[in-house]
């Protein structure tokens, strides 16, 4: 149905683009490295026979696929991103294709001695006699999302091609930024138009996802005081060693590394600092939004505890919400997790449906009113050099986004 070369060229093609989006950067986007690949889509979804296809001022994709059927059927839409995460490098990007992977160690980097091992990695174990695309060990891969994007390029190809298939009104959108918490920001959902949307941004196949995290950042800004150590008795207040104090005061087993399922956690992921001031920079995750609420509370409570007795307002917290639970939104309309599933049923694929330990744009696209639960895109091991993808995935997401299109103008009728 899909050719397999093509969709791996095309992946490849995306990749080797380098579209790493910057955290710390208001502008829109965060990198110009972004138009790079942004201008590439807009020709190729041209070419392929899309309709109105627009790059906007804020590097936002969207394109039409127009319906085929002469019944009214709900317009629905397909979303990936084209940046890739500020966590490792995507720079210069390698990929490497494995041809009938057979459960063995993958050598990323003889040099450097960086190996993808199915004994710490047993995901791998899936997909024995299948492709494998990995990196060289000195860069992360990109699927993440630019199989979501591959995917729903192919499949709107497939389509154009293959007019016997019947199905509606498709808009497709490629956002920027994603990476960074802004991908949902200037997305236009009026003008995108359609009824309901899913994101190709999980990960391993068969994933189905309509629950996430809510979300908020922290920062904690410790004050201290110099002296010279020599005469400090008295007088030092080293913001290092009560940065440290902080952190052991948080639960110390409600950690990323410690967690599953739907337990949230509270991520240190920066630290910067010296005695006169000490920057600690979280994250907070959890499903329930009463337990998400109660642990903000408790960050700013240990700051009020910790400021009482020392006396001092020498910590400040910042916290800002980032994103919701989208189940809320996407519980009244349940029928558009259930298309998916009966067409991952359909194609002998077993839908995973769990909770997303993490975000996508599609939750806060559900909260400016375009209900979007996530599909799978393919990929293993995101945001670092052990990143991977089995070519059959891609393959098989671009095959569910077909048969989407398909069984919503059938049931539509």
């Amino acid at each position: 149905m899909i050719n397999k070369e093509q969709i791996t060229e095309r992946f490849i093609s995306y990749v080797t683009i380098d579209t790493e989006s910057a955290p710390n950067n208001p502008a829109f986007p965060s990198t110009e490295k972004q138009w790079v690949l942004a201008k590439k889509l807009v020709t190729e979804l041209q070419q392929i026979g899309l309709q109105d296809v627009e790059l906007d001022e804020n590097c936002y994709i969207m394109a039409t696929l127009p319906s085929n059927i002469t019944h009214k059927v709900p317009t629905i839409g397909f979303i990936a991103h084209i940046d890739t995460s500020p966590d490792f490098t995507g720079s210069n990007v390698k990929p490497q294709i494995i041809e009938n992977y057979q459960g063995n160690a993958i050598i990323l980097n003889e040099k450097e001695n960086i190996v993808l091992s199915p004994d710490y990695f047993d995901d791998l174990l899936q997909y024995k006699g299948q492709t494998i695309i990995t990196t060289d060990g000195t860069t992360l891969l990109g699927a993440d999302d630019k199989a979501g994007v591959t995917e729903i390029v192919t499949a709107m190809e497939y389509l154009v091609n293959h007019p016997e298939i019947k199905h509606g009104k498709i808009r497709i959108c490629f956002t920027p930024d994603e990476e960074v918490g802004k991908g949902a920001h200037l997305f236009n959902v009026d003008k995108f138009g359609a009824e309901w949307a899913y994101t190709m941004d999980g990960s391993q196949i068969g994933e189905l996802e309509y629950e996430n995290f809510n979300a908020a950042s922290a920062i904690v800004t410790i004050s201290g005081k110099i002296v010279h150590p020599g005469y400090a008795k008295g007088k030092m207040i080293n913001s290092i060693l009560i940065a440290n104090d902080y952190i052991t005061a948080l639960p110390t087993k409600e950690v990323p590394e410690q967690t599953e399922d739907y337990e949230g956690f509270f991520h240190l992921h920066d630290i910067s600092g010296d005695v006169e001031q000490t920057v600690l920079e979280y994250i907070i995750r959890d499903h329930d939004f009463d337990l998400f609420e109660k642990r903000k509370k408790l960050m700013q409570k240990i700051a009020d505890h910790f400021n009482e007795r020392l006396q001092q307002d020498l910590i400040s917290v910042v916290i800002k919400n980032q994103y919701f639970n989208m189940k809320e939104k996407i519980t009244p309309v349940m029928h558009i997790v259930d298309i998916a599933e009966e067409v991952m049923k359909d194609l002998g694929i077993t839908p995973l449906i769990k909770p997303i330990r993490g975000g996508t744009d599609g939750s806060q696209l559900s909260y400016k009113g375009l209900p979007c639960p996530n599909i799978f895109a393919g990929g293993h091991n995101f945001h670092g050099r052990f990143e991977y993808v089995p070519v059959e995935s891609m393959i098989k997401a671009t095959e569910v986004i077909i048969g989407i299109a398909q069984k919503v103008s059938e049931k539509y009728k």
